[in-house]
């Protein structure tokens, strides 16, 4: 056999290892340093110490964006945590065509978030599919501020991001799926249990721990949304940037020559800290659970 020295393995770690410290730890350690400082995009910064922290507790366009944030969470969670379960035992059954279904599904995963959303806020406009069509019907007398009222917009948004990702979170569901027992369905069914209590008591247990996996994939998008709220709302962040998200805000105040990196860098950090605070609050459901 071949000797090999000492260091032949590291030579091959080192690539990955430095990508990981140059484009992951790095810049984290980077955004925890200017949040101490008012740094700008030209001209660097001096240290201002808690300055940013006691600026965010006073910072009203947080507190909205704060508030976005935690009601689309709370909304998208049993959502897509439920509807492409419901989705994935559908299409998983042998029947002519579903094939079609499973495609039709999951199309608009693969379209970009952008395209979707512009084509939702055409359809959404004052002018646009729904409100048109409504009116016609006689449903309506006038238009629906969708795109321009503060709640309506919200769940406008909230409502994009459902109809996106039921599709994918229904194959992680449909990979689940596979791991449950058939013979525990034709069990319950012979002792005449309906396809509702088998869905309560077979599949959901069966796939519990994917469904923790996926309610903490929802909460951390949800908390981080982005791309729905700007394009839907052109950017602003709806009226009087009530309908902005915290990385919206990320986005606003480091952008331009005379952006405020401190700020900002202080906002990524409150975002960090509540993306985290689900994500180990269903960490620690899961595990209670497992050791019921």
């Amino acid at each position: 056999m071949r000797y090999h020295r000492w260091f032949s393995p590291w030579v091959l770690v080192v690539p990955a290892l430095a990508w990981l410290l140059v484009f992951n730890l790095w810049p984290s350690i980077n955004t925890v340093i200017l949040s101490f400082t008012n740094a700008r995009p030209i001209g660097g910064g001096t240290f201002v110490g808690l300055k940013n922290f006691e600026a965010l507790l006073h910072d009203e366009q947080l507190r909205y964006a704060l508030l976005n944030s935690v009601i689309y969470m709370i909304v998208c969670l049993p959502l897509l945590t439920i509807l492409p379960l419901a989705l994935a035992v559908l299409v998983e059954k042998k029947l002519p065509g579903i094939t079609f279904f499973r495609t039709a599904f999951y199309t608009p995963v693969v379209a970009s978030a952008v395209v979707v959303a512009l084509i939702w806020q055409w359809i959404l406009d004052d002018r646009g599919l729904v409100n048109g069509l409504a009116e016609k019907l006689g449903v309506i007398s006038g238009p629906l501020p969708f795109l321009s009222d503060q709640w309506l917009l919200l769940f406008s948004a909230i409502s994009l991001t459902v109809w996106k990702g039921l599709g994918y979170y229904m194959i992680i569901y449909l990979a689940a799926l596979g791991n449950v027992g058939r013979e525990l369905h034709e069990a319950a069914a012979v002792d005449g249990a309906s396809a509702f209590r088998r869905f309560t008591n077979i599949t959901i247990p069966g796939v519990r721990g994917t469904m923790i996996l996926i309610a903490i994939l929802i909460s951390v998008s949800a908390l981080r949304v982005f791309s729905e709220l700007f394009i839907l709302s052109g950017g602003n962040g709806g009226p009087g940037g009530r309908d902005s998200s915290v990385v919206m805000l990320i986005q606003q105040y480091s952008q331009g020559f005379e952006g405020n990196l401190g700020y900002a860098s202080a906002l990524s950090i409150v975002l960090f800290f509540v993306t985290v605070v689900p994500m180990l609050a269903l960490a620690r459901l899961n595990r209670k659970a497992a050791d019921a």
